[in-house]
C-alpha cells in the first residue's frame, strides 16, 4: 500500500518553476530516495509534502487522503513528519524538553505523550542518558538521533529525512543509517533526501533522480546505482560492465 503518493505535481515559487511534473510513490515500510544536484528540486518535493508550499498542478495523496486540503499541522497529527536538514533542535532546551515539545504538538493527554516518551527512549537508547542535558551541548550525531527521536513522537506513518549524514562521522552515519533501517522495518515508510548517494543506495529499496526540477530516472536502488547516467553524475565511479553475450 502506498503511503504516499504524488502525481504530476508541479510547484513555482511566483514566476520561478520549483519542480514539474513529478511522481513518486513510497509504501508502507519501504525507504525511497529522492536524489539530485543541489537545486534540482529536492526540498520543493519535502516542503510540497509538508505544506509548506502549495502546488499549482498535480496531485498528492496521503494514506487515501487528498493533501492539497489538509494543513500542515493536521498533516502532522496524521502522521506526516519531516526531520529538516540542519537538524533545528531547539539547542537551549533539554534533551527532554525538546522530545517532550513534539509530544505536545501532535496533541493526547499526559499519560499518552508519557507512553510515548518512553516509547521512543526505548527505540533511541543513547538518548536515555541526556535527557537531562541540553541539545546544544550534543555531538552532531546525538542531534541528528535526537532530530529523528522528535519525530518519531508524532509516531510518523511518513517520515521524511532531509541530508542525515551531512557533517557526521563515518561512524555515526552508520548508526543513524540503522536507525531509518530499524524504523522502516517496523512499518514505518521512509523518504530520503541524501546528497551521499552512494549511502542513499546501500539502505534504500528504490530511488527517484531529480534534475532541474524534474524526475528524469526512477528504479531499484541497485540497477541506478549501475546507471552509467547516475555514475557519471553522483557516483564518481566506472559503470559495470556488461556481462558477455548480454
Amino acid at each position: 500500500m502506498n503511503v504516499i503518493s504524488l502525481s504530476d505535481m508541479t510547484v513555482f515559487y511566483g514566476p520561478v518553476r520549483g519542480v514539474s511534473g513529478v511522481s513518486l510513490t513510497v509504501g508502507e515500510g519501504e525507504i525511497v530516495a529522492l536524489i539530485g544536484a543541489i537545486g534540482a528540486g529536492r526540498s520543493t518535493v519535502l516542503k510540497a509534502i509538508s505544506g509548506l508550499v502549495k502546488p499549482r498542478e498535480g496531485e498528492l495523496v496521503f494514506r487515501g487522503d487528498d493533501l492539497r486540503r489538509i494543513a500542515p499541522a493536521t498533516r502532522v497529527r496524521r502522521g506526516l513528519v519531516q526531520v529538516p536538514e540542519g537538524r533545528r533542535i531547539f539547542p537551549s532546551l533539554t534533551v527532554r524538553e525538546n522530545l517532550e515539545l513534539a509530544g505536545f504538538g501532535v496533541g493526547g493527554g499526559r499519560a499518552q505523550r508519557r507512553e510515548r516518551l518512553q516509547a521512543v527512549l526505548e527505540r533511541f537508547p543513547l538518548l536515555g542518558d541526556h535527557l537531562p542535558r541540553l541539545a546544544g551541548m550534543l555531538s552532531g550525531g546525538e542531534q541528528q538521533v535526537l532530530a529523528i527521536a522528535r519525530g518519531m513522537m508524532a509516531e510518523p506513518k511518513l517520515l521524511m529525512v532531509d541530508e542525515p549524514s551531512l557533517g557526521l562521522a563515518p561512524q555515526m552515519v552508520e548508526s543513524v543509517y540503522d536507525l531509518l533501517v530499524q524504523i522502516a522495518s517496523e512499518g514505518t515508510a521512509v523518504l530520503l533526501v541524501e546528497q551521499n548517494v552512494t549511502l542513499a543506495f546501500e539502505i534504500t529499496n528504490r530511488a527517484y533522480v531529480l534534475q532541474q526540477g524534474e524526475v528524469v530516472l526512477s528504479g531499484p536502488s541497485s540497477e541506478l546505482a549501475d546507471d552509467p547516467r547516475v555514475v557519471a553524475a553522483y557516483l564518481g565511479r566506472a559503470a559495470a560492465s556488461p556481462a558477455a553475450g548480454s
